[in-house]
């Protein structure tokens, strides 16, 4: 299928589900009955997804959900970050969106807020306003090439002035089942919009379908298996490499569903949700920091190529030393600060491209000859 023919029938097949439900859209989905609650049924029944990205969200984040639909992922999302964090939902069906816009109001009288807006986009191209753009066109039919060319004009004049999501400008983007429905050609953009507007520090959790082999092109090439969360499939591994290829560190695996949901000619597809990082641009300097990786293998090979066996201090930047400290990390290092900081502007540069062990006296200074006294019990029967 051509790209122009992959969105027609993502649209089409998705559009006619928002007028009533289709079952095998979905995978079952255990959410947290108390955000149900507020949700009115008609979002209810036309909802689609594979899991739940939601349960990882935090209070006051501002979140972007990836192919909202018809705003369930949003409307739940909405409660758990509260009054003082913000989600958007962005999708490019008409249809889905009338539903989540018209009942965005009911949930908001009901939470006592709102914090939730839908936004008219695709994807993989999150900087367009298909709303705006559709408004400057003002139905103006294209006739001719110059007529064609003011369009694209106008398009990239729009993306630059008014983007549909600013760069750095969300803490969280989330999705449920909707990445696979993006032709292939146009999945490394959709990979670099998602890092584009997550601010430094922020992360990606995507629930998606992956499949355990390579989904032959005989299968791509069919809509209703394309349109039903098959055909544009990541494979496992495929799925973790597309969030490395453009920056992103920290990837892992939250959750992975023992049994496939569907098998299609002996390949499985199955639901897994994963979380990747976004920070590690910028420059690497020497503070004369170490880490400490604590087990339980004996030996990691970090994303940035730093092989480190269980129990050494290694020598790292500061970026390195600070991202360390930061989730999914922070539980499996011990920290080392220098006995003497050195101020970030007085730092001169590390070199990360090799992997090198600390010496304590590094840290602690060479002149370091300081003898102390056993320190006292902190409890009878128990000594620090």
């Amino acid at each position: 299928m051509t790209v122009a023919n992959t969105e027609k029938v993502v649209r089409e097949r998705y559009g006619a589900s928002a007028e009533g439900r289709v079952a095998d859209l979905c995978c079952p989905i255990d959410y947290d009955p108390k955000y149900l609650e507020v949700i009115p049924k008609e979002v209810l029944e036309r909802d689609y997804g594979c899991g739940d990205p939601s349960r990882f969200l935090k209070p006051g984040e501002t979140v972007l959900d990836l192919g909202s639909g018809t705003g369930k992922i949003c409307f739940i999302a909405a409660q758990v970050v509260g009054a003082g964090g913000k989600v958007i939902g962005v999708d490019m069906t008409p249809e889905m969106l009338s539903v989540a816009r018209r009942n965005a109001p009911v949930v908001a009288e009901r939470l006592g807020f709102a914090n939730v807006e839908f936004r008219r986009g695709r994807i993989q191209d999150l900087a367009l306003d298909l709303d705006l753009l559709e408004e400057h066109l003002g139905g103006k039919p294209i006739s001719d090439v110059e007529s064609l060319l003011e369009i694209e004009h106008l398009t990239e004049e729009l993306r630059s002035s008014r983007p549909l999501v600013a760069d750095d400008s969300v803490d969280v983007v989330v999705s449920n089942c909707v990445l696979n429905l993006v032709d292939n050609s146009h999945k490394q953009d959709l990979f670099r919009e998602i890092h584009r507007v997550l601010s430094r520090g922020g992360r990606a959790v995507i629930s998606d379908i992956v499949s355990d082999e390579l989904v032959p092109l005989e299968m791509q090439e069919d809509p209703e298996l394309w349109s039903g969360c098959i055909s544009g499939a990541f494979t496992e591994e495929g799925f973790l490499e597309a969030f490395e290829a453009v920056g992103f560190y920290g990837v892992q695996v939250l959750e992975r569903q023992s049994e496939p949901w569907r098998t299609v000619d002996g390949i499985e597809f199955r639901s897994v949700t994963v979380e990747a990082f976004k920070g590690k641009e910028g420059p690497c300097v020497e503070r004369n920091q170490a880490v400490i990786y604590r087990g339980p293998f004996k030996e990691v090979l970090d994303d940035d190529d730093h092989r480190m066996v269980r129990g050494r201090r290694y020598a790292v930047c500061d970026k390195t030393y600070n991202i360390y400290k930061r989730a999914p990390y922070r539980k499996h290092f011990d920290f080392v600060d220098p006995l003497e900081e050195i101020p970030v502007e007085e730092a001169g540069p590390f070199d990360c491209s090799r992997t090198v062990l600390r010496h304590p006296r590094e840290t602690k200074g060479q002149d370091y000859h300081v003898t102390t006294e056993a320190k006292a019990c902190c409890e009878p029967g128990d000594c620090c």
